[in-house]
């Protein structure tokens, strides 16, 4: 019996769980630290700071930035189209997963627009809305959240189809109202894909508001890039390019990622 214990012990420690390594945020940190010494060392190889300046020679065109105004308004321009068009896009890529999700009928006749339209690339409906509303607040709005509806409904329908039919069955048979059965028997196994939507959604959604900005607005991070790259002035390309890399991290860090584990928490 003792053998058997020695055995047990001697087993435990050699197929228990795998050494303890540095914690997540260590890892990240020592990541960024990794990803600006390379910045460092390629702007000492260039050795010119037209082409590529150094991490600390941004310090002054940032505060200069900030301290106008300038900065603070871009930003606000481009988060409140990003707001407009993730809501928008969520709000319709939801409703419409869900519907072809729970609709097979529904689905084989939607399922080609939403193959073409996955397809179809952000700069086309980018110009053609411009084209056809004008060179406006809504054609811009518009244009990004026509380009995220696709991906949301394919992650949302793949959700539904997933659902427990089971959990279904008793919600009607206990005479569950189709409110309450959506909230506390659909959502709650909807809402893993629904947060990687989500989070999915702000990558993308940004980056084509950068480009629309760019194309035909007037304010705005992507305008302020184009008029910078008009001037060869990379400085300040890369200031707002990383201050608005640095507020949608903060958005994935302290919002996204707890939001998912909040929603995943469930299962156990």
């Amino acid at each position: 019996m003792q053998g058997n214990d020695s055995a047990i012990r001697i087993t435990g420690r050699a197929g228990g769980a795998a050494p303890r390594g540095p914690g997540r945020a260590v890892v990240t940190l020592l990541s960024l630290c990794g990803l600006l010494l390379l910045w460092i060392l390629a702007a000492a190889l260039t050795g010119d700071a037209r082409i590529l300046p150094q991490p600390w020679a941004l310090a002054g065109p940032f505060a200069e930035a900030l301290r106008s105004g300038e900065l603070v308004h871009h930003l606000g321009r481009t988060l409140t189209r990003v707001a407009w068009a993730f809501v928008l896009a969520m709000g319709l890529g939801i409703a419409l997963g869900l519907a072809m999700g729970r609709a097979p009928r529904l689905d084989r006749w939607l399922d080609p627009w939403l193959v073409i339209f996955l397809n179809l690339p952000a700069l086309v409906l980018i110009v053609l809305c411009y084209l056809w509303i004008g060179l406006t607040e809504t054609a811009a709005i518009t244009a990004v959240t026509l380009n995220k509806i696709p991906s949301v409904a394919t992650m949302i329908r793949e959700g539904a189809r997933a659902l427990d039919p089971g959990l279904d069955a008793m919600a009607r048979v206990y005479g569950m109202p189709p409110g309450r059965r959506l909230r506390h028997v659909v959502l709650p196994q909807l809402a893993p894909f629904i947060t990687a939507a989500a989070r999915a959604g702000v990558a993308v959604i940004w980056k084509i508001v950068l480009v629309v900005e760019f194309l035909g607005r007037s304010d705005g991070v992507g305008f302020q890039i184009h008029l910078y790259f008009q001037l060869f002035d990379v400085g300040m390309v890369l200031v707002y390019a990383f201050s608005f890399i640095a507020v949608m991290l903060a958005v994935e860090w302290l919002v996204l990622q707890p939001w998912e584990r909040r929603a995943r928490r469930w299962r156990g």
